[in-house]
This record gives C-alpha cells, structure tokens and sequence, in this order.
C-alpha cells in the first residue's frame, strides 16, 4: 500500500525534492543557532569583540531571511505537491467509479462513497505534504542535535538521549491501537454521510410522511456511533500525546539537573550548558512534530487504505476479443437464461427470441424478471448461465461501450443531472448541434415549453430535476434518446407514473422514438401495448403466454383476466 501512495510523488518529484530541500535548509538554519549562542557566550561576550559581534547579527539576520523563503516553499508549494496529489487521487477512483458494476452501487452507500473521494482524500492530502517533511525535519533535527552535543560532551549527551528508545518503544506500542482507532471513524463518518445524503434526497417524503422524528433518530444513531468512535479515537490518541509529552519533559529534566550537575563539576561551561538548553528546546520540536505526524499517518494511510479498496474493486471488463457492435438489425436472443441476484433465483432457464425491428410488450405481475431482462440486455448484470445474443452473436463478444451506445433506456423515474435542459439532452450525443437539440425536443414534444421559459435550453433543472414536473423530465429523457439514436429501445414503465393526459402526449412521443426499432416495453397499464407486435406475460416461473393483443384476449388466459381487471 505505502509503494502506491509512494507513486503519486512521482509527477511531481522535482517540486517534491525541493520542499524536502527546504525543509532540510531550515533544519540546518535552526540547528546553527545554538552553537552561535554558545560561542557568543563563551568567546564574543567575554573578549568583548564587539566586530565577532556584529557578525553574529548579521550572519542571524540572513540566517532568519533564508528561513523566511524556505518557510514559504514549504508552505505553499508543499501544500501544492499535496493538493494535486489529491486531484490525480481523486481523478484515478472516479474513473474506476465509472467502470464499476451497477451491483457495487447497489451493495454501496452512496454517502459511503463519497466520504472515501472528499473526506479520506483530504486527510491523504495533508499526510503526502506534511509526512515527508515532518519526518524528514524530525530526523535531520534529532541526529544533527545528537552528533552537536557529543561535540561538546559524550557522556551528558548518551544521559539525555536514553529517553529515545523509551520514546520509540512507546510509539511502536500504540501505532496499531490509533490505526484501529481511526480506521473505524472513517467508517462511522462514511454511515453519517449515507444517512444525510438519503435524508436529504427524500427530504419531500419524509415532510409528507411527517416523518422527521424518525429521521432525527436515524441520525441520532450514526452521530452517537461517529461520537463514541471518534471519542475513542481521541482516548488513543490522548494516552499517546500525554505519554509524548512526558518524555519530552524527561528531556528537559535531564538537562536541566544533569546539565547542571556538570557546570557545578565544570565538565562543561556555561557556553555549553546554554548550547545543551537551547538544542533540547529545539529537539523537543521534532518530537512534537513526529507525534504530530503519527496522528497524520493514522489519519492519512487509513483514508489512504479505504481508497486503495476502491481502486482494487472488480470493474466492467470486455473480453480479450471483444469488438464493436455495429451495423446493429437488433434481433434479440435470450437463451436458456439462469440468472440470480442476491442469493434469489429470478430467471431459470428463460428463453425469447425478439425479432429485429419488432414492439415485443412484458407485462405481468411484480417479480417477474420484467426489469431484470431489460438490465440483462445491455449488461447491467451479467448472467450465471446461458447466453442472450444480438443479431445471433453474443452480448459478451462486444465492447460493453458500444452495446450500451446501441440501446436507448427511458425508466419511470428519469434521472436528471444538476444542470441545464440543453446539458441533460445532449448526455446521448455531446457533440449534438443546436438544429440537432431543437429536432430532438420537438419529436419529444418538449420544444413548445421550452421556449416559455426565460432562458430556454440554457435553463437550471435543479437537483435531479426537482424544478421540473415528471411529464417534463420524461419527455427530456425521450429528448436524449432521439439524439442518440439507438437501434434498440427499452421502456421501462416509462409511462406508469404520469396522469392520463400527460401519458397520451408522451405515447406519442413514444410511439415516434419507437419506429424502425427493435424496442421492448415493460408496462401495467395495458392500454400503452395494444398495438405492440408480440406481448409477453411473465410470472415467476417463466412465461405463461405469448402473443398478441387479440390473440391473448381470445386465449382467455392470464392476460385476459389482467385486462379484465385493469377495465373495472
């Protein structure tokens, strides 16, 4: 996992080097200062020369003004190496995303997936600026004070440093507890963001339930979950900071009573002794910054580690031979179909032909595996068993792109991205011209109302439509599939939830999209398949009948019974 995280250094190791550069330079900077004092004190003050002095000052001065650079680069273009770390992070998960099967997104929350995009990358993005630099200063700050202090005195020095194993122990001791610590709050936050992110889309149902006491509980419960997690987190990482903390006053102790037992011996002198106070004071920074950067690391690698997840995902995969589906007739074959979702068996070896260019209807009761044909086909779930071919040449012989490219779906609740009706129509065709998005809406009949409002195409939708009513968003969908162009058409109940008169103009609209297609329609209200070529009546265990509107009536059948029921 570090090799990974190691490789996004990689575009930006010159600017990666030069913070680290930087960082040294105000390490050395800082490591000066107390042998400056000690000669000041030992020799300058005491000889009275005063130009050793002046040159002390001035060498100070520009000591502290290359400080001042260094502290910038660092700080800036450091946090600049961090940030597009973070961007090509985010970049690579959201384009697995895109290839990841529709079974992740149903097994995924969606407030769980993007809590490991924004949040974890976050803290990733300050551990690849910060980690480096902080372990890097820390190292070149505690060996450069150690090697300085036995210049002045070995055995004062070995008294002081016997407080680092302690100190490495310790950490050595607590790293898996804070990993476990902080993994876990990853988690709770990603349960948070789930249940704010489905309270606030069906924020419309719950006000006309009145159900916001139960949504208040909903989230009473993750945020007493995140609480305790992150309390707990805390407690970790407390027993941590005040045990580092501790240790760090050992330092101070020890130089303080050691040190002064060694001026009263005058082992050293008071030159020394100020150059020992002075570089413990400047030590205990890097052990503060090291306690700093393991609370880092947790935090970091631990986001770092649920991004990793996604990135090893199974995606989409063409086979090795896979070509373009082109030049499509649209002749589909289902063939001895086995196909099970959640350990439920819902097709067991189905069958249908559907000839190329013909209106073939399911219809029956819910559970069927209406909806799961329709998913199969463009590849949605792949099958257990079996094979479902087009225009005699199996799905799973083409690139998925160029399948999906050749089958237009409109559902029953048509998703509408947070944009403008000019961008929710060309998702089929980007590249659409304005004669081309115009055509598209009339046949959708949608142009009329568009010209109404104040910004035409170039009018907001909102969150997922929301300032649209379902007719409008459904005949926007329609809108995309005329500019895509499908050979093969799939409506999914694309009707079922509109009133009479919006349903009659939307048929058709349907009706048009569906000339010279092969198009397969799942509907309840029969009066939207009367004229379909064939209708399919599907319950659980398979197809009862097949036909047409005429012959399934005079059959007396399943069908018959249905449409009798659907005219009282």
């Amino acid at each position: 996992m570090l090799k990974k995280f190691i490789s996004y250094y990689k575009p930006y190791k010159k600017l990666f080097f030069l913070d680290l550069l930087a960082a040294i330079t105000v390490s050395a900077c800082d490591l000066i200062y107390p042998m400056l004092s000690r000669a000041a004190v030992n020799n300058y003050i005491p000889n009275k020369n005063y130009r050793a002095i002046v040159t002390l000052g001035v060498t100070l001065l520009g000591i502290y003004f290359i400080k001042l650079v260094c502290n910038f680069f660092m700080n800036y273009w450091g946090h600049v190496v961090g940030v597009r770390m973070q961007g090509d992070m985010r970049r690579d998960v959201y384009a697995k995303l895109q290839n990841f099967p529709i079974k992740y997104f149903d097994n995924t929350a969606t407030g769980s997936i993007m809590s490991r995009i924004v949040n974890d990358l976050q803290e990733v993005s300050e551990l690849a600026h910060h980690g480096p630099e902080d372990l890097f200063i820390s190292i070149i700050m505690i060996l450069g004070s150690f090697f300085l202090l036995l210049n002045i005195n070995i055995p004062l020095t070995l008294i002081v440093f016997s407080v680092i194993p302690f100190i490495v122990w310790f950490t050595l001791n607590r790293r898996q507890k804070m990993t476990d610590a902080f993994s876990e709050t990853r988690e709770k936050i990603g349960a948070i963001n789930s249940t704010l992110q489905n309270s606030i889309s069906g924020i419309r149902v719950s006000k006309a339930f009145v159900n916001k006491e139960e949504e208040l509980q909903k989230f009473k419960k993750s945020n007493i979950e995140f609480k305790k997690a992150r309390e707990g987190a805390y407690k970790v990482m407390a027993e941590y900071v005040s045990g580092m903390t501790f240790f760090t006053d050992m330092l101070d102790y020890l130089v303080l009573v050691f040190g002064a037992i060694f001026t009263y011996q005058g082992k050293i002198n008071f030159g020394d002794f100020l150059a020992y106070l002075l570089y413990i004071r400047i030590f205990s920074q890097p052990i503060k910054r090291l306690v700093g950067f393991v609370e880092q690391y947790q935090n970091g690698m631990s986001g770092f580690k649920r991004f990793k997840e996604m990135l090893d995902e199974d995606i989409e995969k063409d086979s090795s031979n896979a070509t373009n589906l082109e030049n499509v007739k649209g002749e589909i074959s289902f063939e001895n179909i086995y196909f099970s979702h959640d350990e439920k068996n819902i097709l067991k070896n189905f069958s249908l032909n559907i000839k190329a260019g013909e209106k073939l209807a399911l219809v029956g009761p819910s559970g069927g595996g209406k909806t799961t044909i329709c998913n199969l086909i463009p590849r949605f779930y792949d099958i257990n068993s079996g094979d479902i071919k087009i225009d005699s040449k199996s799905i799973y012989d083409f690139k998925i792109d160029s399948l999906r490219q050749s089958i237009g779906i409109v559902q029953q609740d048509p998703f509408l991205f947070t944009g403008t009706i000019r961008e929710n129509l060309v998702i089929g065709k980007p590249e659409a011209t304005d004669e081309e998005i115009i055509d598209a809406a009339r046949k959708a009949n949608i142009h009329d109302f568009i010209e109404t409002l104040p910004n035409g195409y170039d009018t907001e939708v909102g969150e997922r439509g929301v300032k649209l009513s379902g007719g409008q968003k459904q005949r926007i969908a329609i809108g995309r599939i005329f500019l895509k162009n499908p050979p093969i058409l799939i409506l999914d109940e694309a009707t079922s939830a509109l009133d009479n008169i919006t349903e009659q103009l939307i048929q058709e609209s349907l009706d048009e999209l569906s000339k010279n297609r092969t198009t397969i329609v799942v509907a309840h209200r029969l009066s939207t398949i009367k004229n379909a070529d064939t209708i399919v009546v599907l319950k659980d265990d398979g197809i009862v009948e097949k036909g047409n509107h005429e012959e399934l009536i005079n059959n007396k059948g399943f069908y018959y019974n249905l449409h009798l029921g659907i005219l009282q």
